[in-house]
């Protein structure tokens, strides 16, 4: 099967731990949601960089021509829509040859392949996501039916509100600011990459 990307750029990561960090970022087409709030076009293969990619080895040399520094110190970024309805074990050890540290953003609904070095678990809907563990856990906030508190239990070394981005993203941001402030297992994520305009 072969794997459908919707963009694949080299960039800087926006958001979360990691934001700041230059990442080839490979987004991957479709979701298993349909959310209302979603801000990110994850339709189709039409995107730079996008396209079908035959193989792992293909997609991973594709990624790896895009990245700018040395070899043994890069990142993929591994994003959707929700990558793990293709991110496979023979992808990530593709990735892995060519020198990539795999990061990982899912909404939680598919337990991931082994070899993810860096686990971000983005929970929609008030959805339990089925990994309780991981590097990040990151909040769209505020979403009806979904109370930060709820997650406060699981095993991540980091907890992230994200202001819900649109026509009241001022209202949003203040609303998690002063949750976090009251609550500081909670960090503030703001998207970089949507105030600077970068993918």
């Amino acid at each position: 099967m072969p794997y459908r990307i919707k963009e694949m750029v080299h960039t800087v990561q926006g958001e979360g731990s990691n934001a700041g960090s230059v990442v080839v970022l490979c987004r991957f087409e479709g979701c298993n949601l349909s959310c209302g709030f979603c801000d990110t076009d994850h339709r189709g293969i039409d995107g730079s960089g996008g396209g079908e990619y035959s193989s792992p080895e293909a997609l991973a040399e594709a990624a790896a021509g895009l990245w700018q520094g040395d070899r043994g110190h890069g990142r993929v970024l591994c994003t959707g829509g929700e990558p793990l309805l293709q991110l496979d074990l023979p992808l990530v050890d593709a990735f892995h040859s060519r020198g990539f540290a795999v990061l990982l953003e899912t909404n939680g609904t598919i337990e991931p392949p082994e070899g993810i070095d860096f686990l971000c678990v983005s929970p929609k809907d008030g959805m339990m996501p089925v990994m309780k563990a991981g590097d990040e856990l990151k909040l769209p906030f505020p979403v009806d039916g979904s109370d930060p508190a709820d997650y406060a239990g699981l095993d991540f070394l980091n907890f992230y509100l994200q202001p819900l981005w649109g026509r009241d993203l001022v209202r949003n941001t203040g609303m998690a600011f002063r949750y976090c402030l009251e609550n500081p297992l909670w960090k503030l994520s703001l998207q970089l990459h949507k105030y600077i305009g970068i993918p």
